[in-house]
């Protein structure tokens, strides 16, 4: 038997060897997780059993995964998702359910020696199926950048229904399991607690949770910060549990707390590592539970358990989607990027067992069903386009439809722009080239858009230019030059790799939100880089000069010199505590200052001497007493300098520690 320690060290162990060779692969490193868990577990190679160690740990992962999925709950968020969120997500849901509970009483009354659950085992049962894994789907949408498409605003709508519905059953599954004459006092009693949770959350503990975040943020400590942190998110949790409810439920609670305030995004930033590391060990614990040898034994079942559920939800969820009118290929990739199981498929699966609702056997080749959907699931995704147009000839029509009237459209013209992104920015750049008798052709993914536009004259057709097909269409070989209208840059380097294959000599200009991916943008190919915070304040800076009286053609030649140099100058700006989303990201360039102190290691030394920029950040100014020192590579530091770095937050922090230690 091993100790705690020695528990946890086999566990991490295994999670960094499994999560290395799925990385190597390419496969989502939580489908490593259940495999080391197969692996180590005690059907496995016996390394690691269920303990109450590992009970807490998994118990914990999904704590603070609610506690995420509860900051991405804002009630503003919910309200403009309504329709997709509950009304298709809820549909989804419930029809699940619905559809499980039916198979559950056929199967009682015709095949009762073959399977005979209860309707409560088909309620939980029904409810494990019914979620899809948000973990697996939301990364593989954004590594393949279609968490914007129209199939992805659909999947992403429904999976934050599943999330919100976890809750609610987490509440009913436990009432359910009790004696039929006291489950009305049951659930009204669960309604009743649950109903004080969120007057609590929605009058009392919102203002009290900002007023809360202000105190501890005024004590400028990362150190309180984190541990105030852990200790609403846990604290939270162990109130709902005293209340008889869930943990999972009072960390989702903490989260939607927090969503309404300024500090949401450095939140979620922080709890990231405690989740990310904590949900692995639930995996490898769900991996764990899975009996390889029953699985051999009753292949058969195990094949027919993973099969019904995954074409029930896909059949179900693509015939939702198509009622509410999206198009057949839409739908079809909606029903194929759910149809796998869900990390909170197995927490309700696990309830259902520890409340001897179900069978063990029965729960063990579930279990293995819902394993093996989501090992297959990133392998589905990957082939869903293939597999829409095997499916269905009227999608493979509508593509190639689509292609060729972007051909048709753009046939005849010659050194045309060709816009990636028709929103504002493409628009007015569109407008300017009309007025300077310049041809243009964009690609907007946004239907309602492209016909209004298309239907006041404008030259946009509806294709998405991050697809080497609709860059083709769209007579990349012909064109003049590329712009890139919206800021992303995943999207924009997928552009950029195309254009750069297609036409390795057309200028293409990207756009950015800042200056935090200009160099990784110039570095795939972009001529120009356009980051709006710092050209919005060079044009802000430009109109304050003239109104002073600066001649005009002094403020331009200043801005200009500015873009020359690649904004080099102007990169990088001292934070404050309104920025905790840049600091959280590690990732903005910033300007630090650094007073040497006496005894400090630069005092006396050469910059040459200091290596700064191998440490990833750059002196712009040395401050001496009133008066600013000229930089040189062999300015010597002196007590009391202050010294102006230029960096990431990370790469000033080293370059601190060089000047002070």
């Amino acid at each position: 038997m091993f100790s705690a320690l020695e528990l946890t060290l086999i566990l991490l162990s295994a999670a960094v060897l499994g999560v290395v060779a799925f990385r190597m692969l390419h496969l989502p490193p939580m489908l490593g997780y259940l495999v080391v868990g197969i692996v180590i577990g005690p059907f496995g190679f016996g390394m690691a059993e269920q303990s109450a160690t590992t009970h807490v740990l998994a118990e914990f992962g999904v704590v603070f995964l609610m506690f995420s999925i509860g900051l991405e709950f804002s009630l503003p968020k919910l309200v403009s998702m309504r329709r997709t969120v509950f009304g298709l997500g809820m549909a989804q849901v419930l029809l699940t359910i619905a559809a499980t509970m039916l198979f559950g009483w056929l199967m009682a009354h015709f095949l009762p020696q073959l399977v005979d659950i209860s309707w409560r085992a088909a309620f939980a049962l029904g409810g494990a199926l019914a979620m899809s894994s948000t973990a697996i789907v939301s990364k593989l949408l954004t590594e393949r950048l279609e968490l914007d498409s129209p199939h992805g605003r659909q999947i992403f709508g429904i999976l934050l229904f599943q999330d919100l519905a976890v809750v609610p059953l987490l509440i009913l599954v436990p009432a359910l399991a009790k004696n039929t004459s006291d489950l009305l006092p049951t659930l009204a009693l669960a309604t009743m607690k649950a109903g004080i949770v969120l007057v609590l959350l929605l009058v009392i503990g919102q203002r009290l949770m900002r007023s809360w975040f202000h105190i501890v943020v005024k004590r400028r400590s990362q150190e309180l910060f984190m541990l105030n942190l852990l200790l609403i998110t846990l604290g939270a949790a162990w109130i709902t549990e005293k209340a008889g409810l869930s943990l999972a439920l009072g960390a989702f609670v903490a989260g939607m707390l927090i969503s309404e305030t300024e500090y949401r995004h450095q939140v979620e930033e922080d709890i990231k590592p405690f989740r990310d590391v904590l949900l692995g060990l639930f995996f490898i614990t769900v991996g764990m539970l899975l009996n390889v040898r029953l699985v051999l034994e009753n292949w058969w079942l195990v094949l027919l358990l993973l099969t019904g559920p995954v074409l029930l939800k896909f059949g179900l969820i693509a015939a939702l989607t198509k009622l509410t009118g999206a198009s057949t290929g839409t739908a079809l990739r909606t029903g194929l990027g759910l149809a796998q199981a869900g990390e909170f498929g197995f927490v309700l699966l696990n309830q259902a067992g520890g409340l001897q609702l179900m069978d063990p056997l029965l729960i063990q080749l579930i279990l293995a069903s819902m394993v093996l959907s989501m090992l297959v699931a990133p392998f589905i995704i990957a082939k869903s386009d293939a597999i829409v147009m095997k499916l269905s000839a009227n999608e493979w029509m509508m593509q190639s439809l689509a292609l060729t009237q972007i051909a048709t459209r753009t046939m005849s013209t010659q050194k045309h722009v060709l816009i990636a992104g028709f929103g504002r920015s493409g628009q007015s750049l569109a407008k300017l080239l009309e007025e300077e008798g310049i041809a243009y052709h964009a690609l907007d993914l946004d239907p309602d858009r492209v016909r209004e536009a298309q239907a006041a004259g404008a030259n946009v057709s509806f294709g998405d230019a991050a697809r080497r097909e609709s860059l083709v269409a769209a007579g990349i070989h012909r064109a003049a030059a590329l712009v890139v209208t919206y800021a992303s840059t995943p999207s924009a380097l997928k552009v950029l790799h195309f254009a750069h294959e297609l036409a390795p000599a057309l200028p293409v200009i990207v756009r950015s939100h800042d200056d935090s991916d200009l160099d990784k943008l110039r570095e795939a190919g972009a001529a120009e880089v356009v980051p709006e915070a710092i050209e919005g304040s060079l044009m802000l800076a430009s109109h304050a000069l003239v109104m002073l009286g600066v001649p005009l053609r002094r403020v331009v030649h200043r801005v200009q010199a500015a873009r020359d140099e690649r904004y080099a100058s102007l990169r990088g700006y001292f934070h404050g505590a309104s920025d905790a989303q840049e600091d959280a990201e590690h990732l903005h360039v910033r300007l630090h200052s650094v007073t040497l102190p006496e005894g400090a290691n630069a005092i006396g030394k050469p910059l040459s001497a200091l290596k700064l920029a191998d440490a990833g950040a750059e002196v712009t100014i040395v401050r001496r007493g009133k008066s600013r020192i000229d930089v040189t590579p062999e300015t010597v530091l002196h007590a009391a300098d202050i010294i102006v770095l230029r960096g990431t937050t990370e790469g000033v922090a080293r370059a601190e520690e060089r000047l002070l230690k």
